[in-house]
C-alpha cells in the first residue's frame, strides 16, 4: 500500500517558539515542518478523518498546540499531559491559543508590551497572532483542549485518543521523570501508551537521536530521519 502526504513549504515563522506561542527556559520547541511531517504520515495510519490528539510528554504543549493550529480540519480535540505541574500551566496557556479567544488576548497582550516597553516587533507578532486566528476560523473554530498533570510511567487508564505524537526528553535541556522508567525508558513509555489506548491507534515517538529503539520483535509503521532527530510509528496494539 502506498501512503500519500504532502508538507506544504510554506511560512511557518508566525509559529516558533516565543513568538506568538509562549515559551520558557527549560522547554525547547520543537521544527515545525518535522511536526507538519510526522502528523501527516501518522494520520493516514489512522485512516480517520479527525484525530483525538494526545502528548503525553507535552512540557510547554508547544508541540500539541503547533498541530492544532496546523491540522485544525483534520483533529477533533487536543489533550495534553505531563508530570510537571509548571509545565502543564504553560501549555494550558499554549492550547489557550486554539481558540479565537485566546488568540485574541494574545494579541492584545502582544500589542500593549508594544506600546509599553517600546518594542515594535511585538507588533509584528501580534498580527501574526490575528493571522492565526483567521486560519483558525477558516479551518473549523475553536479547537477542544485539555491540560493535565499526569504521569504516563503509572496507570493511566483508558485514553480516548487516536494519535500520539510527542518528543521524549534528551538530557539537554529536559530529563524524565515521574515513576522511575529504568533503564529503557522508550520501551517503558510504549508499553504504557499500548496499555492505554485504542488497539488501533497509532503512535509517534521522537527524539534526538540516530534511531529511537522499539522492544524486540515490534515493528515499526515508519521510520523518519531529520538533521539531528529520528522519530518511529508504531500501532498501540503492538507495543501493549
Amino acid at each position: 500500500m502506498t501512503y500519500r502526504y504532502a508538507v506544504e513549504r510554506t511560512d511557518h515563522s508566525a509559529l516558533a517558539s516565543g513568538h506568538v506561542l509562549r515559551s520558557a527556559p527549560g522547554f525547547p520547541g520543537f521544527p515545525v515542518r518535522l511536526a507538519d511531517e510526522l502528523f501527516q504520515r501518522a494520520a493516514v495510519h489512522t485512516g480517520l478523518p479527525a484525530v483525538r490528539l494526545w502528548d503525553p510528554c507535552c512540557g510547554s504543549g508547544y508541540l500539541a498546540t503547533v498541530l492544532g493550529l496546523l491540522h485544525r480540519e483534520r483533529i477533533a480535540s487536543v489533550r495534553a499531559t505531563d508530570v510537571d505541574p509548571d509545565a502543564v500551566e504553560l501549555a494550558g496557556r499554549n492550547l489557550r491559543l486554539l481558540t479565537a479567544e485566546g488568540l485574541a488576548e494574545r494579541e492584545e497582550e502582544l500589542r500593549r508590551s508594544a506600546r509599553d516597553f517600546g518594542r515594535p516587533s511585538f507588533v509584528e507578532r501580534a498580527e501574526d497572532a490575528r493571522g492565526l486566528a483567521r486560519g483558525l476560523a477558516r479551518a473549523g473554530g475553536d479547537l477542544p483542549h485539555e491540560a493535565a498533570v499526569a504521569d504516563v510511567f503509572s496507570d493511566p487508564g483508558p485514553v480516548a485518543a487516536d494519535l500520539v505524537v510527542t518528543d521524549v526528553p534528551y538530557g539537554e535541556m529536559t530529563a524524565w521523570a515521574g515513576e522511575a522508567p529504568g533503564e529503557d525508558p522508550v520501551g517503558a513509555l510504549l508499553a504504557s501508551l499500548g496499555r492505554a489506548l485504542p488497539p488501533g491507534a497509532v503512535i509517534v515517538v521522537t527524539a534526538r537521536t540516530r534511531r529511537v529503539p522499539l522492544p524486540e520483535g515490534v515493528r515499526a509503521l515508519e521510520r523518519v530521519r531529520v538533521g539531528v532527530r529520528a522519530a518511529v510509528l508504531v500501532r498501540a496494539r503492538d507495543v501493549a
